[in-house]
């Protein structure tokens, strides 16, 4: 038989000796947590699968039995080949094999706002900057990845010295002092492993990636900068044999399909990890040296004192050490460590539970509106004769009086039919999306890709919304005239809106000089994908609405419109108050996301927010159906808009939530230009979403009236 499939393993936290002024930032993660999002507590082993977070390269974790068996099946059959499907390429190392990290952009919670790592007065590499291969999805989301000077040799421990700046002019001086005070991090990768530093707090030791640019101690008017760096490379022994390996690229820009033949053994690196120091240097003595020449290790000091002060003049000498530990963690489960669970997963079950409730509480509602009223007004009426119906007409009240106006086009009819086209794309893409990354298909090794596929997603599901949106258009109008105007506009209205917020908030970035900045060639290139690929297609799928069959009213419409009754309070209040049972159901899991956005935490329990998803979906349309149900009551045909808006509403208490979150728990956020970001992203967060969940209650309400008064026999 050949090896095992490796099995997934907590990685262990070490905690790791610190200087006890360094800042801890708000965003830690403490490490005595559950040990992995794989033991789902209350749960079957395989539905822990699915619902927990599958880890970078982990491709024999299948998510269903179906997957799982064949895999089986094809180690029986083929029993010296392994396979690793998808994730990052598993790269084994010699003996004394050079390796170098790299550098990511420099990022802070204080101003959300990223800054190239050599924007500061680092250490250069030797042959120079180099930048590395890029996706749509990393230039979007603002990484710079770089080379660096930092190299190191399998399995070889080391202390190095790097460089010794010049003196610190006045604008690096202040640069670093800001950098430090604003809490920036230096974010390091190895293998494509981020770096992990750990400390104790208050008798917690605590976790987070990167390490920061420097530190102001409290009570001290100076700042101190990170200048020696202690490593420590957690390295897993293995043994090739003749192991096949299909995986998406270190960078997530490939498909490689190599074999080991030689059956050579080798080390994998399994763990990466940094303790910061703040060193004093003689700089006369170590500007003498050359980069890489080796040193005296140096354990980090707690006086401050002994630590590299930043000021003007001042010259500054980078050092660090590499440590190799050889450790038991497998590689497929070296990403563990970064994918634990903060809060364990019973926050996640409560959410769903208390979900269930609301849709519980909300079929009840829809079954006694059904079976109960709307079943028994159609059985008494079919079981009258003509005078009698004839008579009954006369004295109808409720629904049953609005049947010649129910089906009268709505205000704004091409508006409502290009948001309906647009809420279909973006339900597909955000549907399509998180079943993909359930199923273990968006690493979190591969960056990038997650807002990659998505943006992939929607530009094909153009079809779908030209297609939904003329079809509405025709079933509304009878006709298909004007049909290439509403698709111009559907594959133009969300994305023009978000187009122009982006460009806003990108010329205050392109001011701040911010790596989050989309670069001139980026901008032509969204334009070249939204007009060649998401244009064309959404006029393809108008067309092809032309050519489907007209959905025909199953009654006719006056020519005058009946007199809606006076109301004692504004119907609109009922709409905006049914966005609160959605909220409801997503609350939770937008704390979640909202944290892995602006907090730099992992978010990648994937299979809970498919779960909330399509719980989602069932509280919009019963929400919908029933506020629609309550309007047709009291004789009020206007029910289009506000079937689209009572489940669209959610969206304003996901905005109004943002801003909460943003003064609760952002309070480290500071300045109008990150105030500006937040909230421009937030919009443009809460637009998607009101179009999304609008056109699921619109749908939904749609087939409930157009089913409703199809079984009614009144001319």
């Amino acid at each position: 038989m050949g090896p095992t499939p490796p099995t997934t393993a907590p990685a262990p936290a070490h905690p790791l000796p610190f200087p006890p002024h360094l800042p801890v930032p708000s965003d830690a993660t403490p490490v005595s947590q559950p040990p992995s999002r794989f033991r789902t507590p209350g749960a079957p082993g395989w539905l822990a699968h699915v619902l927990g977070v599958q880890m970078a390269g982990a491709p024999h974790n299948s998510c269903f039995m179906a997957p799982l068996l064949w895999i089986v099946l094809l180690l029986l059959v083929s029993p010296g080949n392994a396979f690793y499907l998808p994730g990052s390429y598993m790269h084994t190392y010699s003996q004394g094999e050079s390796i170098s990290a790299k550098v990511n952009s420099l990022t802070s919670i204080e101003t959300e706002m990223p800054f190239n790592y050599y924007s500061l007065p680092y250490c250069r590499p030797q042959g120079g900057i180099k930048k590395s291969a890029e996706n749509l999805g990393e230039l979007l989301m603002g990484d710079q990845i770089d080379n660096s000077p930092y190299r190191f040799h399998v399995n070889v421990n080391e202390s190095l010295f790097l460089c010794t700046t010049k003196g610190l002019n006045d604008n690096d001086a202040k640069l670093l002092k800001q950098r430090a005070r604003d809490l920036y991090q230096v974010n390091m990768m190895l293998d494509n492993l981020p770096v992990m530093r750990f400390t104790e707090q208050n008798g917690v030791t605590v976790q987070w990636t990167g390490f920061p640019v420097g530190y102001s101690p409290a009570g001290s008017s100076e700042d101190y900068i990170i200048n020696h760096l202690k490593f420590k490379v957690l390295v897993h022994e293995y043994e090739g044999s003749n192991v096949e390996i299909i995986g998406t690229g270190e960078e997530g820009s490939g498909v490689i399909s190599e074999i080991d033949k030689k059956g050579m053994s080798g080390y994998q690196i399994v763990g990466f990890q940094v303790t910061p120091c703040s060193v004093k240097r003689n700089a006369e003595d170590f500007s003498k040296l050359n980069m890489y020449d080796s040193i005296d290790p140096v354990d980090c000091p707690v006086e401050l004192k002994k630590a590299q002060v930043i000021r003007q003049q001042e010259r500054i000498t980078f050092t660090y050490d590499v440590e190799f530990v050889k450790s038991d963690i497998r590689w497929p489960s070296r990403w563990d460590a970064y994918l634990k669970m903060e809060a364990g997963s019973k926050v996640h079950w409560f959410s769903i539970m208390n979900s269930l409730m609301v849709i519980l509480f909300l079929a009840g509602i829809v079954f006694v509106i059904f079976l109960r009223t709307v079943r028994r007004d159609l059985t008494r009426y079919e079981e009258l004769d003509k005078e009698a119906q004839a008579q009954m007409n006369e004295e109808l009240s409720g629904w049953k009086l609005v049947v010649g106006d129910v089906f009268r086009e709505p205000t704004c009819s091409k508006l409502l039919c290009i948001m309906i086209g647009d809420g279909v794309q973006i339900l597909g893409m955000a549907i399509v999306t998180i079943v993909f990354a359930t199923l273990g298909f968006m690493s979190p090794a591969s960056r990038g890709m997650l807002l990659t596929g998505m943006i992939v997603l929607y530009l094909f599901l153009g079809i779908a919304a030209g297609y939904v949106s003329v079809r509405f258009w025709r079933t509304i109008k009878g006709t298909s005239e004007g049909w290439r105007s509403v698709s111009w506009l559907t594959a133009c209205f969300f994305p023009g809106v978000m187009f122009t917020v982006l460009t806003v908030l990108n010329f205050v970035l392109w001011k701040s000089e911010s790596t989050g900045a989309l670069p001139i060639s980026l901008f032509f290139t969204l334009l070249a994908l939204w007009f060649c690929i998401s244009v064309p297609l959404t006029l393809v799928g108008g067309f092809l609405g032309t050519r489907a069959e007209q959905i025909e009213f199953p009654v006719r419409t006056n020519q005058i419109p009946r007199e809606i009754p006076a109301r004692k309070y504004p119907s609109w209040l009922l709409v905006l108050g049914a966005g609160t049972l959605p909220f409801g159901t997503l609350f939770i899991e937008l704390f979640f996301i909202l944290s892995s956005i602006w907090l730099g935490r992992f978010y990648y329990v994937f299979g809970f927010l498919l779960i909330v998803l399509l719980l989602l979906v069932v509280v919009c349309a019963e929400v919908s159906v029933v506020l629609t149900y309550m309007n047709l009551c009291v004789e009020d045909w206007r029910w289009w808009w506000k079937a689209f808006f009572a489940s669209g509403s959610v969206a304003l208490y996901v905005f109004l939530y943002s801003i909460n979150y943003l003064v609760f728990d952002l309070r480290s956020l500071s300045g109008p230009v990150s105030a500006m970001l937040y909230v421009g992203y937030s919009f443009l967060m809460a637009f998607a979403i009101m179009l999304a969940t609008g056109t699921i209650g619109f749908l939904t309400s749609f087939a409930f009236v157009h089913y409703l008064f199809s079984s009614v026999k009144i001319d």
